[in-house]
């Protein structure tokens, strides 16, 4: 644990479950030897992964980021208003907060405010609570740097008071729709009734538009995504050609999902030297990277359901392209 004499009402909770760079080889290894080969998308986010992600959201094509700020901006105020009295914010896979002010605005007058970023990034963590502090100098912020599994052992110590949870940017789209009731339900088992948790889902829609999302002309998603095969090169000396793999971002319709992958360009071998890999690439073969699932509104409830949550209420932006759903306890 570490506070910081530049920042007070800050502290930083670490949470680690082993070596980060260990587990990060034996997943490279794991999914490269597979078949088809695969790579997690946990591992997007280092320092040039998520500036990447914050260029994607500020894309044309991207109206994710748009969809769900135009619903805060419009309903926080509603959504502060469910609490009376002091309230703890937790947010999974924070990011740079930007949305989050929103609801920090709406819940600070008249009320003591706690916020509990979780994120895998240290250095994100606490950039963007500096820039939180200097904005509202009486939030206190406590954060966490851990991944979802690890960050919700710390939820349950956060019970002093009423809690608002939130998973924004349709973040539950990476998780199929069983591993998300599974989650959730891990959730709901920490919550009392004075808790809500906010969701952000992305929606089925034209394969078109969620096919732009995911593939933007500028290319920016295209370099988040060989950013991977940066990030072997960097930290597990590997010999990755960049150049060599090309990104893909399809729509599995049948399936309701977003799919992303690195495309091999030519037959070759990539030799992995810190876990002694050599690994051998057809022409055409692809590197499996991440899905992003989308929901109707009879798939967020079943899940919902299957949680053991009640979906209390949803809003959703005009254009009817993203829903935010307050979720509760079944007993209420």
């Amino acid at each position: 644990m570490m506070a910081s004499a530049s920042m007070p009402r800050f502290r930083l909770v670490e949470l680690t479950g082993g070596d980060p760079l260990v587990e990060f080889a034996g997943d490279v290894a794991a999914g490269l030897t597979a078949e088809p080969k695969h790579l997690s998308c946990r591992y997007f986010y280092d320092r040039e992964g998520s500036r990447l992600f914050a260029a994607i959201c500020e894309l044309p094509e991207y109206y994710l980021t748009r969809a769900e700020t135009e619903i805060l901006e419009r309903h926080a105020r509603e959504i502060a208003a469910l609490f009376q009295g002091d309230v703890t914010v937790i947010e999974l896979g924070s990011g740079n907060a930007v949305k989050t002010r929103l609801l920090l605005e709406a819940l600070l007058p008249g009320r003591r405010v706690r916020y509990v970023p979780i994120d895998i990034w240290r250095p994100v963590l606490e950039e963007s609570a500096a820039n939180l502090l200097e904005r509202f100098p009486l939030l206190e912020i406590v954060a966490v740097a851990a991944e979802y599994h690890e960050g919700l052992r710390h939820l349950r110590s956060e019970s002093d008071r009423p809690r608002l949870i939130l998973w924004l940017g349709s973040n539950i789209g990476n998780f199929t729709r069983a591993e998300a009731a599974s989650f959730l339900r891990r959730i709901a088992g920490a919550m009392t009734s004075a808790d809500r948790m906010l969701v952000g889902v992305d929606l089925r829609k034209d394969r078109a538009v969620l096919e732009a999302a995911y593939d933007d002309a500028a290319g920016v998603t295209a370099a988040f995504n060989r950013n991977l095969l940066a990030r072997i090169n960097q930290e597990l000396n590997g010999n990755f050609d960049l150049s060599a793999f090309q990104h893909r971002a399809i729509y599995n319709q049948d399936l309701g999902r977003i799919e992303m992958y690195l495309v091999n360009t030519r037959v070759q071998s990539v030799t992995i030297g810190r876990i002694g890999l050599t690994v051998r690439f057809a022409a055409g073969e692809t590197i499996h990277t991440e899905n992003s699932y989308k929901y109707n509104l009879a798939e967020v409830q079943a899940v919902a359901t299957a949680a053991g949550l009640h979906d209390e209420c949803f809003w959703q932006d005009a254009a009817g392209r993203f829903n935010m759903h307050l979720l509760a306890t079944r007993n209420q």
